[in-house]
């Protein structure tokens, strides 16, 4: 049985969204016809949200705009997305499906900064470590956050990227670096393959927050003898599928991409 949805609420919600898409500021007038419903039934509902601080009348034109209340819970609804509380759950079960190295990085003044590493149970030595920066050209965290960066951002971080050649497998050419990053789009993961250390193999993808804006990115590493190619396939599945959840955590909605 359906719940029974309280109509004045329902009509409060409605109102609030209203300044989703439409003008910062509107009139008594301009929701009622929007809403469909009365100026005398809109004047009662902006009045009691007025009262409590989701709708602010301005005095010079007598329109309306959001709250300071709504700012408000906006920041207390931020505060529950910490990007680490939510992924370190998700991570930890991919560590136990794989066996294998996840790491959780941000994007940070051009570079990735590591936020959560859990080790698998299968011996792996790298470099990476809980709050060590690394490069963005070469290692697959920093790709797949590049990747979702605009053309501008992309040839301004790469404008000031020396592109250290950490490899005889390091992408060091910007022109064939963005043509990686196309792929990487298309694709919706990327690889580091020898890239940053020898021997070494990474997929990675990115994570997205409510505005589709990049956030982070999340990756498994393991020796490039163990990422075989029967076993790269299931590491991309399983690394694309964490991905999304944390993303959807973060209030992102999903869209398709070739797996």
């Amino acid at each position: 049985m359906a719940e029974r949805l309280i109509q004045s609420i329902e009509r409060a919600a409605g109102v609030l969204e209203l300044f989703l898409t439409s003008d910062q500021e509107l009139s008594v007038k301009e929701i009622s016809e929007k809403m469909g419903l009365s100026k005398s039934t809109v004047h009662g509902i902006i009045k009691t949200l007025e009262v409590r601080g989701y709708l602010q009348q301005n005095r010079d034109d007598s329109k309306y705009k959001l709250g300071m209340k709504l700012f408000e819970l906006g920041n207390r609804v931020s505060q529950q997305f910490d990007l680490g509380k939510i992924a370190r759950p998700i991570i930890k079960e991919l560590v136990e499906e794989l066996e294998e190295t996840v790491h959780l990085v941000v994007f940070e003044r051009e570079e990735v900064i590591y936020i959560e590493k859990l080790d698998g149970p299968r011996q792996l030595r790298i470099y990476s470590q809980i709050g060590k920066r690394a490069p963005i050209h070469c290692t697959g965290v920093g790709k797949a956050i590049l990747a979702y960066q605009s053309e501008k951002e992309i040839n301004r971080l790469l404008s000031n990227s020396e592109m250290e050649p950490f490899t005889e497998y390091t992408i060091t050419d910007k022109e064939e670096l963005k043509r990686h990053l196309h792929q990487i789009r298309e694709k919706g993961y990327s690889i580091d393959d020898e890239e940053i250390e020898l021997g070494l193999k990474c997929v990675a993808a990115p994570i997205f927050d409510h505005h589709g804006k990049v956030l982070g990115a999340i990756s498994c590493a393991a020796p490039k003898v163990r990422m075989n190619n029967e076993r790269l396939g299931e590491v991309i599945k399983g690394i694309k599928q964490a991905a999304l959840r944390i993303s959807a955590s973060m209030g992102y909605e999903a869209k398709p991409t070739h797996m």
